[in-house]
Order: structure tokens, then sequence, then C-alpha cells
């Protein structure tokens, strides 16, 4: 419905003439002398057509043309108000009267609805009519809370109270509706109020906080809202959003400390706060009286002011005669450039809650009634029925429902300390039939309540809703000054639960990241947000440093970025190909936690950063208007930077000392009368002293001073040194052992590592190494022993020079590029180690300056050797097929696999591989000893194929099929480890035995000992004397103290290529496997008894003889599962035989009945 042309009415001619029809269709006042208002005949339908066209056409065409029609013809105050006030609520008594006044209440709850000044779905109509209906909807308030022919609101309850009668569950939707209405209506009028752009003339005390806290005193209001609030989740469910809006908008801004002050203490308040203003009065006026209007203001006024420089500069105006100050202000407002001005932001704040509030005194006394009983009664059930529905997003919370529950909380936790502090005083007890004031509030301080607090800190700092986290913030700081309270209760339960919210409140490392960073992030979020993060930081390091001095063991889980590793990224590849961008980040880098121990003075250094310095400097530069609570709180943070954590260099900025001059000696100082005067003035004079003295100590400082400092920087002006730090964990780590992929000779295993590091540019560290080896040979030469022949007669103590071994030889690093390169180059370490150098130390503990050295044992020809080899493979590296280079011969060596940590399931807790599972299973059901571990013998030649796993569809549940074949396959490998566990520790036959038999068998034993010293005592001898040319064959006995340890390892030693004796060895070892089945138990035994037979050259000799590991590798026992049974010869016959009969070919050995037979035995 569009405007006539040639109007410029704003509503248009037909609603307007719609609307006042109805109007007069509803009734009016009537011609008898008590002047009662008559309804219409057709009343009820009227008031319904009237909703029909709210609803109809001012809420679908988004349009406020009914709304500004229906203030036009006065329908509030001439016909609602009169036809509400016709039937008192004890005079309901038909279906009629209260349908009646339920259309009406149906109509007045849309007039007095918000109205939404949002910008950017405003449209002309918006901008033409909400003016007009702000100012309307004052006039409806006032006119509701101040009507003197009955109470309105009461009547309003009255109409709503058939409905709450209803038990909750047999409720039908009307009668929901029916309690909403009155609550929405309660909201409406509690929440109108009129802003600073709107010019009010009318009696703004009729509308003030005062009236409608007196109206809903007056008319019953409060006590239906603790009805409501100490019922809430028995009886009313959905209604807990409404009721805590409501006192919301009726207790925000106001005084907590002016609530509780008697009459006396508020009359002092109120002098005092006179007295500061008259103070400030005064001041003003001194500091204007050379600007004061005389009659010679009149003249012109120009003088030339002097600058530092020499040059002069002209100032007009009379002010300038004032002072030095004034002078150079005016100077300074006249420079050229002005940095450019942003419009003002819209100050949310002040737009929703509006400036501080001051009660009447009959009010106050009103709501501080109201906020003792619901203290008492009806906090608890209001508040947890209201986290519960903001935690499951139940559909009638809102967006701003939490922020307002936060308020809430903080609000009446501060009363409650207050009420508390005051009774306290008093020397009143609170506790009652064992009920203390902390369990009045415990329904805000569970778990529950903590996770919520915490989610909302972080959702509210990652948005950047600076409005929700400044509330945030200051119910965060009601909740741990109550703990603290607690914490200090001479009771122990009270004390306990203190203790026990501390710790949970300090344990995540994230809740003191956020607290710093919205310090840190502050640039114009207004002085409300500023004030609430100041006071949290504040209250925040200051119990976290007694907790901490209290709790000296005291961990905190801190949290860190792991990125998965290259193998498990392309493992899943697959299925992260089909995802999109987030979460791919969120899968490739996720959120590692580990527990710590925690140290203030990290979390204290924190504090000290430039931006949280930034922030608290703004928050002072209100220092003007702030109250003794937060002057305290700027103090103590200045001085615990600038004494307590030596930073003072932080407060040494041209700007900041400016600021704290004119704090105490300024023109516009802090008030002398006040009572943290003289810990200012103090406070200043130290810091200023302190600069001068860094001055005198470093002149560098009068530079920094104008620039912000960074932390080294600071550390540095402070102390005079650069901060030491230590290198982190994963900078000492060495770089990542390298193997060849293939077995190859070590000719061409240096000639691969070579051609690498040429490809990789890296011919420096080739020639350092040759230079290292060539050195190494030199003086290895020199320490060589003379030509000699021994007699194999001669005792070996008659030549010590002989026997003397060579020194040591570390191999120097030239230069810090050439250390670190030892340290993380892979490819210079692999050719270092096949080159004959070694690390000394274990290799858990390297670090860049841990030696590497070239051992005694290594000899000159195998170090010529090497440097040969190196040279060689500079001249001509080595070749591969097209598009293969060196580096793809090498590969990481794998590292060893962690044992995962059990459950008390058995169940390890990193759902590993199957190897994973059985070591778990291994190490938990079988002690050191047993089973027998498997050999490198035993291993195939051939690397294993790993097992094809079929690829799954994207759709199935991958992991629940997972975890049900490994809880399978562990249940089976567990079985089977019980069964050799059982075979292992019982056998049959064990306790058939006597004592007299167990003496013969360890006599036996004992006997066999001695025949094995005397053999080995004879060795050497015959060793010495045999021919270099033919080898003998080592006796039995030697051969069982050798060990079978030595089995897989000296052949691949010698490099003669007897590689027909490693088959051999597994052909027997096959053989034995398939034959050890079939015999007895007797056999078993009798094997198991019998000395092992082996092929061994002259050196192997030696090296079994000397060897460091001799007597330990002499002192093994015969393994079933990798020692063959060896011939049934005695072993001294075995050493006779040694002795007297030199092996000039070996003979192949192979096992026919649980015996070894040599090739000559078969005939």
């Amino acid at each position: 419905m569009e405007l006539l042309q040639g109007t410029d009415d704003t509503v248009h001619p037909e609603v307007r003439a719609h609307i006042n029809s109805l109007a007069s269709a509803l009734g009016g006042i009537s011609s008898s002398e008590d002047g009662d208002y008559e309804l219409g005949d057709d009343a009820l339908e009227v008031l319904r057509d009237m909703k029909r066209w709210i609803r109809f056409y001012d809420d679908k065409t988004n349009r406020m043309d009914v709304a500004r029609c229906i203030w036009e013809a006065k329908l509030m105050q001439g016909d609602l108000l009169p036809i509400l006030a016709k039937w008192p609520g004890e005079q309901m008594d038909s279906a009629y009267k209260s349908r009646i006044v339920l259309a009406c209440l149906e109509l007045m709850v849309p007039l007095t609805w918000p109205l939404d000044w949002d910008k950017e779905r405003m449209t002309a109509n918006h901008h033409r009519h909400m003016p007009v209906l702000e100012l309307a909807q004052v006039e409806y308030k006032r006119a509701i809370i101040n009507f003197d022919g009955a109470r309105i609101l009461h009547t309003a309850v009255r109409a709503a109270l058939p409905a709450m009668q209803v038990s909750v569950g047999d409720r039908s939707a009307r009668d929901q509706a029916i309690i909403k209405l009155v609550l929405f209506l309660l909201r409406n009028l509690a929440m109108i109020s009129p802003r600073r752009e709107s010019k009010y003339q009318g009696d703004e005390s009729q509308i003030s906080r005062s009236a409608i806290i007196d109206a809903f005193s007056y008319q019953d209001i409060f006590d239906f809202l603790l009805m409501l609030a100490s019922n809430m989740g028995d009886d009313f469910a959905c209604e807990d959003m409404l009721v805590m809006e409501i006192m919301y908008h009726v207790v925000k801004r106001v005084d907590v400390q002016r609530l509780f002050m008697d009459e006396e203490q508020r009359r002092k308040a109120e002098l005092g706060e006179l007295g500061d203003i008259m103070r400030k009065e005064s001041a003003m006026v001194n500091e204007q009286g050379g600007r004061r209007a005389t009659r010679h203001n009149r003249f012109g006024t120009m003088v030339w002011v002097a600058r530092g420089d020499g040059k002069m500069s002209t100032l007009s105006g009379q002010d300038a005669l004032c002072s030095a100050a004034t002078r150079y202000k005016k100077l300074d407002s006249a420079k050229s450039f002005k940095p450019p001005r942003r419009g003002k932001k819209e100050d949310k704040v002040t737009r929703e809650m509006g400036q501080p509030t001051k009660l009447e005194p009959r009010a106050t006394a009103q709501l501080r009634s109201f906020v003792h009983e619901l203290l008492d009664s009806g906090f608890n059930p209001l508040f947890q029925q209201a986290r519960r529905s903001i935690d499951r997003e139940a559909p009638h919370v809102l967006q701003s429902h939490r922020r307002q529950f936060l308020s809430l909380v903080a609000w009446f936790l501060e009363a409650e300390q207050m009420r508390r502090r005051i009774a306290r005083g008093r020397g009143q007890a609170r506790e009652e039939s064992g009920v203390s004031s902390f369990h009045l509030v415990a329904g805000v301080l569970t778990q529950e309540m903590f996770i919520m607090l915490n989610k909302a800190l972080h959702e509210a700092f990652d948005n950047k809703d600076w409005h929700e986290l400044a509330a945030v913030m200051r119910c965060f700081t009601q909740v741990m000054l109550t703990v603290q309270e607690m914490a200090e209760s001479p009771n122990e339960q009270d004390e306990e639960i203190a203790e026990n919210v501390l710790s949970r409140i300090f344990y995540e490392e994230a809740t003191h990241d956020v607290i710093v960073n919205a310090l840190k992030t502050y640039k114009d979020q207004g002085f409300d947000y500023l004030d609430a993060v100041t006071e949290l930081l504040h209250h925040f390091v200051r119990i976290l440093e007694a907790y901490s001095k209290q709790n000296v063991d005291m961990q905190i889980r801190s949290r860190r970025r792991a990125r998965r590793s290259k193998a498990k990224a392309a493992r899943d590849g697959q299925e992260l190909a089909d995802r999109d961008a987030s979460e791919h980040d969120e899968a490739e880098a996720q959120r590692l936690a580990k527990d710590r121990k925690f140290d203030f003075h990290r979390f204290a250094s924190r504090i000290s950063a430039q931006p949280v310095v930034d922030g608290f400097v703004a928050f002072a530069k209100y220092y003007g208007d702030l109250n003794e609570a937060q002057l305290k709180r700027l103090h103590r943070y200045f001085y615990r930077l600038a004494f307590k954590q030596d930073m003072s260099v932080m407060l040494l900025r041209v700007d900041i000392i400016h600021l704290l001059y004119n704090m105490v000696k300024g023109p516009q100082s802090l008030d002398k009368s006040m009572p943290s005067f003289k810990e200012w003035e103090e406070l200043v004079k130290h810091i200023l002293r302190k600069c001068f003295q860094k001055i005198d100590q470093r002149p560098q400082i009068l530079v920094e001073m104008l620039f912000s400092k960074l932390p080294k920087t600071a550390f540095f002006l402070e102390f005079g040194y650069e901060k030491q730090t230590v290198a982190s964990n994963r900078a000492l780590k060495p770089a990542a052992e390298l193997e060849f992929k293939f077995t190859e000779e070590r000719h061409r295993q240096i000639a691969i590592v070579v051609g690498a590091m040429l490809d990789r540019n890296e011919s420096e560290h080739i020639d350092w190494l040759k230079h290292i080896l060539t050195n190494a040979e030199t003086e290895r030469r020199s320490w060589a022993p003379p030509d000699a022949t021994l007699d194999p007669e001669q005792d070996g103590s008659a030549c010590p020079e002989a026997a003397s071994e060579p020194p040591v030889i570390i191999a120097h690093a030239d230069t810090a590029a050439r250390r670190t390169a030892m340290f993380k180059n892979g490819y210079l370490r692999l050719l270092m180690t096949i080159s004959g150098l070694q690390r000394l130390g274990p290799a858990s503990d390297e670090t860049p300056e841990s030696p590497w050295v070239i051992a005694p044992d290594v000899s000159a020809d195998y170090i010529k050797d090497s440097r040969h080899f190196i040279a060689q493979a500079e001249f001509s590296p080595p070749t591969f097929d097209e598009g293969v280079l060196a580096a793809h011969q090498l590969r990481r060596k794998p590292a060893p696999r962690k044992k995962p940590h059990q459950d008390d399931n058995g169940q390890d807790n990193n759902n590993n591989d199957d190897d994973d599972d059985d070591d778990d299973m291994a190490d938990f059901l079988f002690p050191d000893g047993g089973p027998t571990t498997r050999k490198a013998i035993d291993d195939a030649t051939k690397p294993k194929k790993p097992r094809r796993r079929h690829a799954r569809s994207l759709h199935e549940s991958d992991e629940e099929v997972d975890d049900q074949r490994a809880a399978k396959r562990r249940e089976r490998e567990l079985e089977k480890a019980r069964r050799i566990k059982s075979a292992l520790y019982v056998r049959e036959g064990d306790d058939e035995f006597d004592q007299d038999e167990d003496d013969a068998f360890f006599a036996r034993e004992r006997a066999i000992a001695d025949r094995a010293r005397k053999a080995a005592e004879s060795a050497p001898a015959a060793l010495d004397a045999t021919s270099s040319g033919h080898l003998k064959r080592k006796s039995d006995v030697l051969l069982t103290m050798s060990g079978s340890d030595d089995d897989d390892d000296d052949d691949d030693d010698d490099g003669d290529g007897d590689n027909d004796n490693d088959g051999s060895r597994n052909d027997n070892h096959e053989e034995l496997s398939d034959h050890s089945g079939a015999q007895s138990e007797t056999e078993y035994r009798r094997s198991h008894a019998r000395p092992k037979r082996r092929k061994s050259s002259p050196e192997h000799h030696d090296s079994h003889m000397h060897g460091p590991n001799n007597d330990e590798a002499s002192n093994q026992d015969a393994d079933s599962d990798s020692r063959a049974p060896s011939s049934s010869a005695q072993p001294e016959a075995a050493a006779r035989e040694s002795e007297s009969e030199p092996v000039a070919i070996s003979k192949r050995s192979r096992i026919r009945g649980g015996f070894v037979l040599d090739s000559d035995d078969e005939d």
C-alpha cells in the first residue's frame, strides 16, 4: 500500500483510517457520573483485528505504520490501560474478562517490544518512525508503571496464574504462551529507557530505574520473579531466560557497594563525592585563573617562543602567557602534521547497559531485599537451569543470553561477597544448620560451569566478540575472588573445595594464554573492556602466585602443535583428497597436550611484554576518572614490573614517563587527599631515579626511549648483556642415520656416499675428511710396533712396548659450519662411519660438541684404503640408470619402535601395528631370558614384502573395524603366549629329581668348567704354531665357549667370500627345525648336552681368545631354537684332535638324526 501522489503524510491515509475506526469501535469513557470505561459491542474482535494489523502489516512488510497510528490515536493511555483497570485481579471471574485482558496484553507486548537500531537492515520507514516510536515506548512505560487507577502489572500476573497452576507436564501450548506473554511485558518495561540522542521532555524520575524497581516491589512483581526462580527446573523449564533477562535489566549498572550501604555509610559516601567534585572544580578554576575574562581580552596578543635549537616560534592569543606548559601545548597543536582521525566506534556496552545508575534510598532498600531473598532461595535453581539451557543450545536461547547470564553471575557473586563482608564486620555468623554462605552460590562453582566459562572465554576471544569477552572476564574474576574467600574460610570442607577449584582453573595453560592475549590485543575496544581485562589479569596473577608458592609441584597441561609424519600423511592422502581445505589443515596440524611443571617466573615474563605494558598505560590515561581500586591495580602492576621483575626499562619510554610525571606533578594530577597519592608519588620517584641510573650506565637508552622494546632489547638494556638461551630439544637432535638399500662392498659404499655428497655440492666436507684420514694414517704408522717374529712360547708380558695400543685420534672440526655438518649432515656422518670414525660416547647423549674419534683397533692400512676409496670416487663417481642418483641408493635407518603404554586391560593406547602388540605381550608374559630371542641369522636374505591392504570405502567405519580386528588379534596372540609361557615354566618331570641327582649334576658341570678353562689356556700356543695358510678346526670345548651370538657376525666381517658356509648354516638350521619335533625327550636333552662344532679362521680364534666378551661368551648356555646339536665326542679328545691335526679343507657338515656329521663321516 503506497502513499497517494501529492501527499507528504508519513503514514498511508487508508491505514490511519482503519486504525482510527478500530480505536473508536473499541469503546470509550462513559457519560455517567462515575466516568468508567465502557467497552464496545465487539471489543474483543476489535482487539484481535488490531493485533492482526500489527502482525500482517508491520511485521510482514517491515513497516511501522500501524504502530505509529496507534501511538497517534493514544490507544495505550486512553483504552488499554482503562480496560485492564476495569477488572482488578479479584474480579476476573469469567472467561470473557480473561479473554479481554489477554487480548490487551497481546497488543501491549508488540507495542513495547525493543526497537532494533541495526543500520544495515533499517529502511527509510524505520528512520522515519523509530525516533517517534522510541519516545512513544517511553510514554507507554511511564503510563503503565505510574497508572493511578489500578496495579496494571499485578493484573497481568493475575491473568497468568491459572496457566501456572497447571503442572508442567499437563500445560498446553496456550498456557505456556500466556506465561511468556506476561514475562515479555515485564522484560520490555524493564528494558525501555530513553537514548542519549533522543531528547525526552518529560520527568525522567517517572521512568528511571528507581521508578521501575518501586513499581515491581509495589505490584508484587519481585515476589512473582522469586517464585519462578526458586521453582525453576521443576515447575518451569522454558522461562529461565526471560526471568534472567528481567533481572539483568533491573540490576545492570547498579553499584553493589552502594547497594549494601546503610544510611550513615551512604551519607558519608555522598559527602565524599561532593567534596571530590568541589575539589576538581576549584582545581579547574585555578588552572584557568590566568585566562579568565578581563577587560584586556579584547586586545590581541602575539608572543615569540624560543625553542631549543635556537629558532623562534610565533604564538597568538593571551593563553600563551599563562604558563610554559600551555605554550608548548599550543605549539604542538599548531604543527602542520596531524594524524588522521577515524570515526568514533559505537560503544555497544554503553548502548545496551547505559550509564551507571544511582538509585533512590527507597529503591535501594527494595532492591537489596530482593537480592537477599534471591540469594537465599532462588539463585542456584535459576542459574543451574539457565546454564543447562545455554549448554544444550535450547530453541529459546538467543545469542545475547549467554552474555547476560555471565554478567548476572558476576553481579550476584559480588553481591554475595559484599553481604558476607558486611556480616563479618558486624560479627554475624552466616552458617545456619550447617549451610554456609558459599552453598548459596554453589550452583555456579561446579565443573560444568568452569567448562562453560572456558568455552565462552575462548570462543569470544577467537570470534573477537569484545562485548561478550568483557562479560566473561568479569564473571571469571568474581568466580576467582569467591574461590579465594573459600580458601581463606576456617571451614576445612570449603578450603578443600577451593583448593580443588583453583587447581582446575590453573591447570589449563590455554587459559593463561587467553587472559594475557586479551590484553595484548587491546586497541580501541573501549574503557569497559580495558577495565575488565586489567582487573582479571591483576587478580589472576596475584592468586596464581600465591597458589604456586603453596603448591610447589604444581602441574599444568601445555598444548603444542605437532604435524603428522610423512608416512602417515601419504597413507591418508587418498582419504584427505576429497576433503576441503579446512578439514585438511585441521588433520595436518593437531594439538597435543602434555603435563609439565608450572614456572611462575616464566608466566610473569609474559606479562612484562610491550603489548601488556601498553594496555596498562592506556588504562592509566584515564587516571582522572579511576577509583581507588582501579588506581591500586595500576600501582601494583607498575611496581611488579619495575622492581619485582627487574624490567623497569619497559617503562622508560617518553610517553610513559610523561604520563607518570603528570599523574603526580602535572597540571591535572591526582588529588593529594587521595589515600593512594603518596604511594603513586613514591613509585614515580623511584622509577625516575632508576631511569637516570640506567641512562648513566647505558647512554643508548636515550635513543631507545623513543621506541617500544622487544624482549631481547629490553633484557640487554636492563642487565647489560644478552639473554642466554638454551637450544630446544628439536635443535639438539642429530641427523637421522642412513643405511644402504642393497648390500655392497666397502669401496662401493664409499663411492655411493661420495657421489651423493658431490651431487649436494659438499666437496669441502670430503676434502676435510681426506685431510683427517691422511693425518690419522701418519700418526697411526708412527705408533706401529717393529716387525719381529714373536716366539710362541714367550710370554706376552716380556714386550710391553709391543703390547701397548695406539692412542685415540680425535677428528677436530676446523669451522663452526663443519661442526654443525658433523651433527646435522647424515651423508657426512655415514661417510665418516664407513671410513673408520665413530662417536665417542652413547648416541643418546650426542650433542654438537660431541667428538668423533678413530679407535685404536682401526689399522693404518684400513685408513689408507678409506682415503684411497674416497679419492677414487671423487675422480670417478659411480653412475646409475637414467634418472637415478647416488642418494637414491640410501634410505633412512628405521628407528626402533617404542613399546606402547598398556592400560589396565592389557591393550595399548596408541593403536600401533602388529609388531608393537607382539612386543608388548612378550614383555608382559616373559621375563628377561625367555623366550628365545630371534637371531639375525634367522632372518630371510630378502626383505619381506609388505602386506597388501585392501582399500576400503571412505564411507566405512574403518576405525571400528580396525579396533575389532586388533582386539581379536591381541586375544589370539595373548592366548598363544600364555601357552608358550606355560610350556616354558611347567615341564613334566621337573619335580622328580632328588638331592643326590642334583649334586651329581652340579659336580659334572664343575668338571666341564675346569676342562674348558685348561683348554682355553693351552689354545693360544696351538693357534700361534699353526701355519697362516692352513685352517685348523677349533676344539669342541672352545666352540661351546664362543657362544652362539657370534655365529651370524664373524663370516660377514671376513670379507673373503665364504658365502657357502653361510648357506650351509642356514640349511643346517632348517633341517634342525624340521627334525627337532620328532626327537624324543631323552634325545632332546642329550643333544643339548653336546658341544657344538663350527669352522673358524685364525682371526676368529684370536678374537675369541682375546676379545672383551670372552668370559661372557664362555658362560652362555646353548638354546634349542638357535643352536644345532654337535658331535658326541668328548671335549678333551676334541681338543687333542685340534692340536694334532690341522684342517686344510673346510668340511661341510650335515645334521642327521640330531647329530652333526662331516662329509667324511657319511661313508
